[in-house]
């Protein structure tokens, strides 16, 4: 008991800087934008009142309702995040085509707009933590941008070195963060103790609803208080749903809450203090010590971002969804420590490309909202085909539990749409030419696979066929990658026709990820003789387990009477070369062949990808026509 308790613990403090970073940093920014005499919300007491209790009940709805009470809930495996859901959503309706179209369509159009939370992320929680400098004085005014820039170069160059050695003091740094958050708040709570009014929900209501459009066009930022909820969903699987739920009620709200009531406090007393309501909550001594904290925190959530953007590419190139990328695992105990680095360096010129054409945090809430919000729409939506045809809960039942929640998540990413011309064109941007990368993959995969399976022959007869007149069989063991099971590899064919001879024995090996995030050990080979000492092997990986073929072999193999000698394998790969032909109809416009071909021809090395022996390799190339 005591041991497990210790683990909780830890898993807990783990979870404060990981899971806890993104949201726990919008009090820098979340309180002044939703007061900003931008909306056309007359300031006065009963306004900051009223956006305290619009950000309070916002945090009790989307983030304790939501996503700590039902979403944490569906688990794939003990697995979270937009791809575990897609992928548990996609059983769910595995057996109804349209619904299925409809939550594959869904689930692309949720990981898309993640990168573009994952740019913005870093952008303005950093910036928003350097500005803290300006706060009294404006000598530091010059230095605000290159300062975060250099912050921000300093945490993208690090990745490549793994995120460790660091990591560990995430949790603690975190701790002191939120400790800091609830001080601040009960110090200005203190001086104007009616400020806790605002937990009345009717203030809020009369917030978001008696100023008419201005109303509706201020849930744009009063979002921004929830920003990075989905992590808290997205990263079960590293720490549990207990950890996350313990962190969230025992301190994480409570120290939020307090801030933005204590923020309030101040602008009640205080109205000028909207230029920076959240460095002024301190007294002067500790406004500078508060910056490098609020600064390291912020980096805390970066990273968090940064990781999950890993996390996500990784998962969602195992499930078909984006071409093979060189994927860099930096810790041998941690499977999570990965790192991509195109990802990493694609988010890094767009990040400072955001801080510089921004310029400050204020510009950047604009676009932050459409993100965030369209993330947690598709996540609300999964959730119901998860709730309804997953779990089996009748449709009454369904709507009940996530309709509330899609007219919440609908209200917050209709307002932020009003913000498209200031900023929210940067993510639907972004998220749309993602989107257009995942479906074209998609697309062109089934298009390639469909055109080479017009010329596949049916592996059991060619092999009864080859055998009855075999030709020379020499030593060591030929294994074949294969993407169907049951047909010929075009990479045996042309071995046949150049080198004319047969390995003593053949292993035909089919490689299939499931979309479950975890396979045992057990459950991974499976191995059917086909005779003359050739064998079809298929190997099954979660979409997190990392597609190791050799490990796989030479652990598996002596369980079915196989041995694997490293040195005494060949892998055969077939590479086929995209060519364009007008009397081939691919079903995809001609500008999109090209970027299937484009995407093809650039992906990662099916060698990197299964950790395949670059010296026992031999791929043989074909041309094929779509």
């Amino acid at each position: 008991m005591e041991a497990n308790s210790h683990s909780r613990a830890a898993l807990t403090l783990a979870a404060l800087g990981v899971v806890y970073g993104d949201i726990g940093t919008s009090p820098l920014y979340a309180l002044k934008e939703t007061l900003s005499p931008h909306h056309g919300i007359p300031a006065g007491p009963e306004t900051v009142l009223g956006a305290a209790s619009a950000i309070f009940w916002a945090l009790m709805l989307v983030v304790t309702l939501k996503y700590v009470l039902l979403v944490l809930r569906a688990d794939n495996h003990g697995e979270g995040g937009i791809m575990a859901l897609l992928a548990l959503a996609r059983q769910a309706v595995a057996q109804r085509p349209r619904a299925l179209a409809a939550v594959t369509l869904a689930g692309m159009v949720g990981a898309a707009l993640f990168y573009g939370d994952a740019v913005l992320t870093p952008a303005i929680s950093v910036l928003s933590a350097v500005e803290g400098l300006t706060v009294g004085t404006h000598v530091f005014a010059p230095y605000v941008m290159p300062l975060a820039i250099g912050v921000l170069a300093g945490l993208f160059f690090m990745q490549q070195h793994g995120t460790a050695s660091v990591g560990a003091w995430f949790g603690p740094i975190a701790l002191v963060w939120f400790a800091a958050l609830a001080a601040g708040g009960l110090y200005q709570i203190a001086q104007h103790p009616q400020v806790l009014g605002a937990l009345y929900p009717e203030h809020a209501w009369w917030f978001v609803t008696q100023h008419g459009f201005a109303s509706f066009v201020v849930l744009g930022a009063v979002l921004l208080a929830f920003t990075g909820a989905e992590a808290l969903y997205a990263d079960m699987g590293h720490f549990g749903r207990a950890p996350i739920r313990i962190a969230w009620y025992g301190l994480v709200f409570p120290a939020l809450v307090l801030n933005y009531l204590g923020q309030g406090a101040l602008l009640t007393r205080v109205p000028a203090a909207l230029s920076n309501p959240f460095f002024l909550l301190y007294p002067p001594w500790a406004r500078y010590p508060m910056v490098l904290l609020a600064t390291a925190a912020t980096v805390i959530a970066a990273q968090a971002t940064i990781t999950g953007a890993f996390s996500l590419t990784r998962q969602a190139i195992q499930l078909g969804y984006l071409p093979r990328m060189q994927v860099v695992q930096t810790s041998s105990r941690a499977f999570g420590q990965i790192y991509i680095p195109v990802v990493n360096w694609l988010l890094f010129v767009l990040v400072v490309a955001v801080v510089a054409g921004f310029g400050g945090s204020s510009n950047l809430a604009s676009a932050y909202g459409l993100a965030v919000t369209g993330t947690m729409l598709v996540t609300t939506l999964l959730t119901f085909f998860v709730i309804h045809y997953g779990w089996g809960y009748g449709l009454p039942g369904s709507l009940a539990a996530t309709g509330v929640f899609l007219l919440i998540d609908a209200a917050f990413f209709s307002s932020s749409l009003l913000k498209i011309a200031e900023g929210g064109w940067f993510p639907l941007a972004l998220g749309s030419l993602i989107f257009i990368v995942m479906r074209t993959w998609v697309r062109g995969r089934r298009s390639l696979l469909a055109r080479i399976g017009l010329a596949d022959i049916p592996l059991t007869d060619f092999l009864d066929g080859l055998m009855a007149h075999p030709p020379t069989r020499v030593p060591g063991t030929a294994v074949f990658l294969n993407a169907s099971a049951d047909t010929v590899p075009h990479a045996l064919l042309h071995n046949l026709n150049h080198n004319r001879v047969l390995h003593e024995r053949l292993v035909f090996l089919t490689v299939r990820i499931k979309t479950e995030p975890w396979v045992p050990l057990e459950e991974r080979m499976r191995v059917e003789p086909l005779g003359n000492e050739a064998y079809a092997v298929t190997l099954t990986f979660g979409f997190k387990n990392r597609p190791d073929v050799p490990a796989a072999l030479q652990g598996l193999g002596p369980q079915f009477g196989l041995t694997f000698e490293p040195m005494r394998i060949s892998y055969f790969l077939s590479r086929e070369t995209i060519v364009p032909s007008p009397e081939v109809a691919s079903g995809m416009a001609r500008w999109r062949e090209q970027v299937f071909r484009w995407l093809s021809r650039n992906a990662g090395s099916a060698v990197e990808y299964f950790n395949l022996p670059a010296n026992r390799v031999i791929e043989l190339g074909s041309r094929v026509e779509i």
